[in-house]
């Protein structure tokens, strides 16, 4: 099966229809349309319709309804279950065989009633006019189908004798028509099962569940209606074989040991010792099964296969048991009409595939789905509710029961109905007859669908299985949110899991709830509550670990999955069998490692008991960890030692947070150690630790907050969140609460505030448990815990404390802080870092005669530093390992690319690539940042003559510079920067500012004159690709400012005014803006390069017009003429409606407001970048 195909397809299919349906309901509410005339019930219908939803609603809704049917109708088409092809031709032809049979003078009078049989022929022979006689009669023939197929399949072909029939597309016959399309997309191979309708219906719906999702983003909550949307997610079938597998054929295999049933499950973990506690059955008829989010029934046509052996094997005769198993055994329970209309065609297809066609149109029993709707009752009615139910059966329990269905839209099977045989009250009420009174028989019909909506959500099934909705608190709508935190306290983080203590409400006792969800109810805290309940009162007996990739339809490395069974009775000692899957990298390696386990060919197989889980704190699903860990969770925890404490949380981070090199340097403070001394500091920005990319030991922060007045301005909000104020700016041990890759910890200096997205460990010891942390053994206890992306300080708090290696403490704190010393050194080796001081690359103790020389020095001193590093992590493992006594399990050793310094070409690139093409990349690099760093020297930022910043702070001059150096003892610059604070940055050198040639200058100031053209061209080779050399200028025209950019995370600090078409750029450094700098852009360069530019155009018109010149010269002239004529054209037009108005303005910025508030005030005049820029 083509599952790319079919997404197309579908949402090719759903615009098109939309599309379609859209035009015909423009056609039938034209005044005056024949439709009113011939269909007045129907266009009453539909005007009613209209009133009650929306036009939009009503073409969506009709749009499925054809979806559906003609999905249906080819799948039926090619596995014989139509008596003649309704949407299919025969080999050879393209019309539908239907059609062609009735073209031929042949129409079932079994399938087409005679009024229609004679119209359709009349179509056919001419005797009635039509534009599209064909079209005309095939639309009648269809929709006699869908209209004879409705005894046997009324959920999916309800009668068409509405609307809906008006409202089917006109062209359904040609080559562009939505059923060639069908049939391109439905080929036979991929019809060979029936799951197919569910990968339809999740990709025609997949449009709107991406709308939703960006709307959520908005936070616009997901309201009843959506909810289908936004949850609805196929389950591969080798996933939903595993769960029933090991749910009912476990269920079997028990009561039924000699069964071959496990020839046929090549899934199914069974276990080592027979069992003598286990829930008994004496027949197949006895089992009930429930999916509670039956979706497009997978789960249950996978479970009516194998109900459909059991019988077999049974003896039982072949042509019942279609009719035995959708009667007794299988019940499924949907929100979503639409998907509960698939679920019960799959399920009648397994039927009819079994039974035949003419044995299935027999057949009278139906699928048994149940599709919650939404049903009240005013006060007034439910005193009609009492007349019908009778006074007995009046009971308080009914009442609260009828009154439980209002949202069942909304809450879907989480309802627990308060009446507890509801199908007692449903025999006794279906019995009444109220004969002629209309009133009480409406009141009666909506009664008995809450008892049968009731009685499907009573404890009853032997087996509940299900891939249940995954929707968090954030995406609630605010009914659904109070709801469930006053129904399911201890579960209410997420709907899977409030599914999961649901479904074994479902259960009988001693029954099987089989489920997929996401893996974090395993782990995560918010959770543990649940765990708890669930280890309490039920025996988790397998489960198949998928972790990341289990579904290729989504991919990526957020969603991480987890297959299970549970059996509702407490088993403590009892063993489950755990597969661990996290590895696959698909969806196939997983499937093949779950089937090798299966066949008990895999080591991957672990065992584990309910005792062993409830042992650590917090009852993690950890079945794959050694006595030897299990044993250190037996001693002191983490929080003995130490306190885990959450970080700042502003609730605006665009109001108080920026990147540190946003704002001026004397504004922000570096030099505070604790809260006392920054209490008395008048500086607004302080140095905030909140996340950052994967980094161990020490840097990573580049960021500030608004902490000015001890925090005054958050305070004031209200919405902030400030845990552990008494701990901020201590010194401490920190790591990102959300992390994708490995977990890294760095030191917290103290003079720093922690961030939410940033936890602290605070101890008397911090090196110390610096080094444990960033240890193998650590990262295993803390995935005891929770291996999932995130780690909170809850988790972290559980992990065993490192008592055992602290007789090695003076050991642990020699290699640390070395640790810590060179990873801080690396950190401020770059201009993002706010200890910067200068490039290494003209540090004297790298520095040669050349840049070449000096590159290999420093390249070789980086990679000494890497190599010593990696030997350190290392002896740090060993200690922490060996006090362990983790010899076996644990190596030592440290991969290259998780030795965290930026001049690590391996951490910093990544391993894909080979060594070599990451050499190329980081030389490059370097070249890079020596020429970013030469553009902050011309600009003033820093000098070649003292350390750090020079002008870092609000519309600070030239003059600033000098007073600055005079200050730091500079009495004359070696290197001059920019006067006006505009420099241009142009294909040609125009100006005698511009960027290349200050950096030619910048270049023989620092290297000397003798090697100039040495060092250029190894600059310029260095940037180049591919082995050809790229000149400066078109590094610093193309590629400098996207550069600068990611290298400032879009929070540029030089901006670049840029035309419409690149003709003219200019940089300007945001600190030294003033309220005239774009006058002095717009007199002193855009105009004056315009007049430039008309000069060359008259240049090069004279050239185009000279006698003297060539035929290829006047034509190169005349092409470059009209090259820059446009040019000018385009900078006139510029300057006009954009430069010119700005310079008028005089816009003022405010440093504090940072780039995200005054990048945008200037619009188009600066270079547009992506979330940033209007």
């Amino acid at each position: 099966m083509d599952i790319s195909k079919l997404k197309k397809f579908s949402q090719f299919a759903r615009r098109a229809l939309v599309e379609q349906v859209d035009a015909r309901l423009g056609l039938v509410l034209m005044a005056g349309a024949s439709e009113r005339r011939e269909h007045p019930n129907a266009m009453k219908k539909l005007d009613a319709a209209i009133d009650k939803h929306s036009k939009g609603e009503v073409i969506e809704r009709v749009a499925y309804i054809w979806f559906n049917r003609l999905s249906a109708l080819r799948y039926m088409d090619l596995n014989n279950l139509n008596a003649i092809r309704v949407v299919s031709p025969v080999p050879g032809q393209f019309q539908p065989e239907i059609l062609v049979e009735a073209k031929a003078g042949n129409i079932s009078a079994d399938i087409v009633p005679e009024k229609t049989r004679k119209r359709v022929f009349a179509l056919l022979d001419g005797r009635v006019p039509s534009p599209d006689s064909q079209s005309e009669a095939y639309r009648l023939l269809l929709v006699a189908v869908c209209n004879y197929w409705q005894k046997s399949m009324p959920f999916l072909f309800e009668r068409i004798d509405d609307y809906t029939e008006l409202l089917l597309p006109e062209d359904l016959l040609s080559p562009a028509s939505i059923l060639a399309y069908l049939r391109e997309a439905m080929t036979p191979n991929a019809c060979e099962d029936v799951e197919i309708v569910g990968w339809l219906y999740q990709f025609y719906i997949s449009e709107r569940k991406d709308q939703v999702f960006a709307d959520l983003k908005k936070n616009v909550k997901i309201e009843a209606e959506n909810i289908p949307a936004a949850t609805q997610l196929f389950t591969p079938h080798w996933i939903v074989r595993y769960l029933v597998e090991n749910s009912l054929g476990r269920l079997w295999l028990l009561n039924n040991p000699a069964s071959g049933l496990a020839a046929k499950m090549d899934y199914y973990i069974a276990p080592e010792e027979p069992e003598t506690d286990f829930l008994r059955i004496t027949r197949p008829e006895e089992i009930r099964i429930c999916d509670p989010a039956a979706g497009s029934g997978h789960m249950l046509t996978y479970a009516f296969e194998l109900l459909y052996a059991i019988y077999e094997e049974e003896g039982y005769d072949a042509t019942e048991i279609p009719a035995l198993i959708l009667t007794h055994n299988l019940t499924g329970v949907e929100i979503d009409d639409r998907a509960g209309a698939l679920a019960a065609f799959a399920l009648a297809m397994k039927a009819a595939a079994k039974l035949g066609r003419r044995r299935f149109l027999r057949m009278e029993a139906k699928p048994d789905i149940c599709v919650l709707q939404n049903v009240s009752f005013t006060p007034a009615e439910m005193q009609d509710v009492a007349a019908v139910v009778g006074k007995d059966l009046f009971t308080d329990e009914l009442r609260e029961t009828l009154r439980q269905f209002e949202q069942a839209k909304n809450f879907g099977s989480l309802i627990v109905p308060k009446l507890h045989d509801p199908a007692e009250t449903l025999r006794i009420v279906e019995a009444r007859d109220f004969g002629g009174d209309l009133l009480l028989k409406e009141v009666q019909e909506r009664v008995i669908g809450v008892l049968r909506m009731a009685e499907a959500l009573t404890p009853k099934y032997h087996v509940v299985v299900a891939n249940p909705p995954y929707m968090g608190r954030g995406g609630m709508n605010p009914t659904l949110m109070t709801w469930t935190e006053a129904n399911y306290s201890d579960s209410k983080s997420d709907l899977f899991a409030m599914f999961m203590v649901r479904s074994l409400m479902l259960n009988v006792q001693g029954g099987f709830m089989a489920m997929i969800n996401m893996q974090s109810w395993m782990f995560l805290s918010s959770f543990e509550k649940m765990r708890g309940w669930l280890l309490a009162s039920s025996h988790l007996t397998s489960m198949a670990h998928l972790g990341e990739r289990a579904f290729d339809t989504i991919g990526g490395s957020v969603v991480s999955t987890t297959a299970f069974v549970f059996e509702k009775s407490r088993k403590a000692s009892s063993a489950g069998y755990f597969v661990r899957l996290i590895d696959g990298r698909n969806e196939n390696e997983k499937l093949e490692a779950l089937k090798r386990a299966a066949s008990g060919a895999d080591d991957e197989v672990y065992k584990a008991s309910t005792t062993e889980f409830e042992r650590i704190p917090g009852y993690p699903i950890a079945y794959w960890i050694s006595q030897d860990v299990a044993d250190a969770f037996l001693e002191d925890m983490l929080s003995s030692v130490g306190s885990t404490r959450r970080g700042l949380q502003t609730g605006n981070k665009d109001l108080f947070i920026r990147q540190w090199s946003e704002v001026g340097s004397e504004q922000t403070d570096f030099v505070s150690r604790n809260r006392v001394e920054a209490l008395q500091r008048s500086e607004k920005w302080f140095r905030f630790n909140n996340g950052g990319d994967y980094r161990k030991w020490a840097g990573g922060i580049d960021l500030v907050v608004n902490w000015q007045s001890d925090g005054r301005d958050i305070k004031a909000t209200g919405k902030a969140i400030i845990p552990s104020e008494d701990l901020y700016f201590k010194e401490a041990v920190c790591w990102g609460r959300i992390s994708s890759g490995p977990e890294a910890y760095r030191l917290h200096e103290g003079g720093l505030l922690p961030g939410d997205l940033s936890p602290c460990f605070f101890s008397d010891a911090p090196y110390f448990s610096l080094a444990y942390f960033n240890s193998p053994v650590a990262r295993t206890f803390k995935n005891v815990v929770n291996p999932t992306i995130t780690n909170t300080v809850g988790d972290l708090a559980k992990i065993p404390a490192p008592t055992r290696a602290t007789q090695q403490n003076a050991s642990v704190e020699r290699v640390v802080r070395q640790l810590v010393a060179s990873h801080t050194t690396d950190w401020d080796s770059y201009e993002t870092s706010w200890d910067f001081t200068t490039l290494p690359l003209l540090s004297p103790d790298h520095r040669g005669e050349t840049l070449e020389v000096s590159y290999a020095t420093l390249r070789a001193h980086w990679q000494s530093i890497t190599d010593e590093m990696q030997r350190l992590e290392e002896e740090n493992n060993r200690i922490f390992i060996d006090a362990y006594g983790l010899q076996d399990e644990l190596p030592p050793e440290v991969p290259l690319n998780e030795i965290t310094l930026t001049c690590n070409p391996a951490y910093r690139y990544g391993i894909k690539n080979d060594a070599e093409a990451n050499e190329t990349r980081l030389r490059a690099d370097t070249m890079a940042e020596f020429l970013s760093y030469a553009v902050g020297c011309m600009f003033g930022r820093y000098s070649l003559d003292a350390p750090g910043l020079i002008l870092a702070n609000q519309g600070e001059t030239l003059a600033d510079y000098l007073a600055t150096l005079k200050e730091k003892g500079v009495p004359e610059p070696t290197f001059m920067p920019d006067e006006d604070n505009v420099i241009p940055v142009l294909d040609e050198n125009w100006f005698p500012d511009d960027i290349t040639e200050r950096f030619h200058l910048f270049l023989r100031v620092t290297f000397g004159e003798a090697h100039f053209r040495e060092n250029l061209k190894f600059i310029e080779d260095t940037l180049g690709k591919n082995g050809k050399p790229r000149s400066l200028r078109d590094y610093f025209t193309k590629d400098f400012y996207a550069d600068h950019v990611k290298r400032y995370k879009k929070r540029p600090i030089y901006w670049m005014f840029s035309s419409p078409k690149g003709t003219f750029n200019a940089l300007i450094y945001m600190h030294r803006y003033r309220a005239d700098t774009v006058s002095v852009l717009l007199n002193d360069y855009l105009r004056e390069f315009i007049t430039k530019l008309e000069g060359e155009r008259t240049k090069q018109e004279k050239l185009a017009y000279d006698p003297t010149a060539t035929q290829g010269q006047k034509t190169k002239a005349l092409k470059e003429a009209a090259k820059v004529a446009k040019q000018i054209d385009e900078l006139n037009e510029w300057e006009r409606d954009v430069i010119f108005p700005l310079a008028q303005k005089k816009i003022e910025i405010d440093l504090d407001d940072g780039v995200k508030a005054n990048y945008p005030k200037f619009d188009a005049a600066l270079k547009k970048i992506v979330g940033l820029s209007k």
